[in-house]
């Protein structure tokens, strides 16, 4: 298959994969649709393309590990689960659902292919942390992929783990930064403005790509060229929006913590063909 229609699949899968996510956050009154639907794209071209693990064997010792830290969106995680085959799609029915394995933030609880618990913010990145330099200690070949969120990065465990990680020169760690512009409650900027970005990573020994993290060919460019410096840990920066796929939610922040409305679901079902 080439390359441009490689990446026409993955934008229809991508469609396929929010209407998934819809439908799972709908049925269990759930929240946090805007954070799953900004990094679908990035796991998607990751599962398809980049990362070296076989569904059928997700604990074998040298597969690649990827780390959800930013554990909030896992519904987009447990529904590309289900579509690689790393578990039956029926258990996404039950997802927050009372008693479910299936809960709403990444939670190591049986389900293969989740690596870490997290969900409280500024704790994946740590554990990616020590899962890479323990491959570098063992001479392993894996690499190791963390996908944090930009609120994350007020937090001062990441910031310890980025200075570690620079320090013991871990070039098989990729940290991938859903840049989407909102944290809980306002703008990053806002908050805690975390400009100049991609110079602070660079001041802590790390090699730097910066993307539109919804575009497949800029992710396919950057993840082609890991590592991108030998002997520097690596990090995307992935321009997103928050809610991308659907207008009613893109770069909205009121549906951080609400679910979908019977409004914005005529919407949703409109633009994704429902």
């Amino acid at each position: 298959m080439s390359k441009d229609s490689s990446y026409t699949s993955l934008i229809v899968q991508a469609k396929g994969i929010r209407k998934t996510i819809l439908s799972m956050i709908v049925k269990a009154h759930a929240s946090h649709i805007g954070s799953a639907y900004s990094i679908v794209e990035i796991l998607l071209y990751l599962y398809n393309e980049e990362l070296k693990i076989n569904p059928k064997n997700p604990l074998d010792p040298g597969r690649d590990r990827f780390i959800l830290s930013k554990g909030w969106g896992v519904s987009a995680l447990y529904a590309i689960l289900a579509e690689k085959g790393f578990f039956k799609k029926e258990l996404l029915d039950s997802y927050c659902l009372n008693g479910s394995k299936l809960v709403g933030t990444a939670t190591r609880n049986g389900i293969p292919g989740i690596e870490a618990t997290t969900g409280s913010i500024g704790h994946g990145l740590p554990i990616g942390v020590g899962i890479a330099l323990a491959g570098k200690i063992q001479q392993k070949n894996y690499r190791v992929f963390v996908l944090v969120g930009d609120g994350e990065c007020n937090e001062g465990s990441t910031w310890e783990a980025i200075l570690q990680a620079g320090q013991y020169k871990l070039d098989n760690l990729v940290i991938i930064v859903d840049y989407n512009k909102w944290q809980a409650y306002g703008r990053i900027k806002d908050v805690l403005n975390l400009e100049p970005f991609a110079k602070k990573w660079r001041s802590f020994n790390w090699s730097v790509k910066v993307i539109n993290g919804h575009n497949f060919n800029e992710i396919s460019q950057a993840c082609s060229s890991i590592p991108f410096k030998k002997n520097q840990p690596n990090v995307i920066i992935a321009h997103t929006i928050k809610g991308k796929g659907i207008s009613a939610l893109e770069d909205d922040n009121e549906w951080h913590y609400r679910t979908p409305t019977d409004e914005i679901i005529k919407i949703a079902e409109k633009e994704l063909n429902i």
